[in-house]
């Protein structure tokens, strides 16, 4: 980001020659103006201290009002450097769990997924010029998001998302299907649909290893990421439809080969992440193997911010002929 005038020459003025005819008008004597005593004769003289002090506000007022004038003729201009993506990145639909078990505190003292938003959005951060589109998964399956480059709508719509939205359930197929047929409208080089669950298939109408078998047939990269421990787990979190606070011991158990079945038939990969540190390397080697040679370049952007500089200006000298004018009736 740089600053600088597309009128050089005029800036300088302003900076310069306004000051100093300021300063050399302050000091000169108006000869058309005499200066008449008012008072009674021989009484105390009408003080004028307070006219002087209005004089000199709107004097200081008018100055600036007609450097503001030299600094918007100047156009003042901020020159900013942006990133220009030359071809299309991948698209990446993310399916999330959101079962009550993903509130499973067992990720360094966070919850499963807790820990799966930060992740996704670190790994979207770094792929700037991928779209990433969300499905939620529950007791059914819902398109939160489809495949965008921005980022903003993409981290208010994780944070917006709660456990237990969508019910108490997993529908992986239903997931699975959802994000199969918002990545078959892609025309992008390379898709991809990423699965990360901690439980296994109990509810909706699509049976996931149908819905692995679509991706395949589509040419779709699939991931599945089995993320938690197994065993006796704390569970906590607030139920998004009575607002009561969740806690207690949850046993923490999944079809490992259920999962692994589904990359199988999908012809994807499978990655098991019982720790925080698992979880975190498994999007590094999502982001290491689904890469697509990018091709930038950087382009200037040049942002004029004369208008606002030239409406101060006009306000101010209009408040100054304003108040000579109507309020003190052209006295000073």
């Amino acid at each position: 980001m740089g600053f600088s005038f597309d009128n050089p020459f005029i800036a300088v003025s302003a900076f310069l020659l306004i000051p100093a005819a300021a300063f050399i008008f302050s000091r000169m004597k108006n000869p058309f103006v005499a200066a008449i005593p008012l008072g009674a004769p021989g009484g105390v003289p009408y003080k004028t201290t307070q006219l002087i002090g209005i004089v000199k506000i709107l004097k200081f007022l008018e100055i600036t009002g007609i450097f503001l004038l030299f600094f918007s003729a100047a156009n003042p201009i901020i020159k900013t450097l942006e990133t220009v993506w030359l071809n299309r990145g991948a698209d990446i639909m993310f399916i999330m769990d959101v079962s009550p078990s993903m509130a499973a505190v067992d990720m360094d003292g966070k919850n499963r997924f807790e820990t799966g938003r930060n992740l996704l959005i670190e790994f979207a951060d770094k792929r700037p010029s991928d779209s990433i589109g969300l499905v939620a998964v529950g007791e059914d399956a819902a398109l939160l998001l489809p495949p965008t480059t921005d980022r903003q709508i993409l981290k208010l719509r994780l944070q917006q998302l709660r456990i237990g939205e969508l019910g108490d359930g997993t529908a992986l197929g239903m997931g699975i299907a959802t994000a199969a047929y918002h990545l078959d409208k892609s025309n992008a080089k390379r898709r991809v649909a990423v699965l990360i669950t901690d439980g296994e298939n109990n509810a909706g109408a699509i049976h996931p290893e149908t819905a692995a078998g679509l991706l395949k047939e589509m040419g779709i990269s699939f991931w599945v990421i089995a993320v938690g421990s197994a065993g006796e787990v704390f569970l906590d979190y607030v139920d998004p439809f009575t607002n009561i606070r969740q806690r207690g011991i949850f046993d923490s158990r999944y079809d490992v080969e259920s999962l692994r079945r589904l990359t199988t038939i999908g012809a994807g990969t499978f990655i098991i992440a019982p720790s925080a540190d698992t979880f975190a390397a498994a999007f590094y080697r999502l982001d290491d193997n689904e890469i697509i040679i990018q091709r930038s370049r950087i382009v200037s952007r040049l942002s004029s911010y004369a208008f606002p500089f030239l409406i101060s200006a006009v306000i101010l000298l209009t408040t100054v002929k304003f108040i000579r004018r109507f309020l003190l009736g052209a006295i000073v």
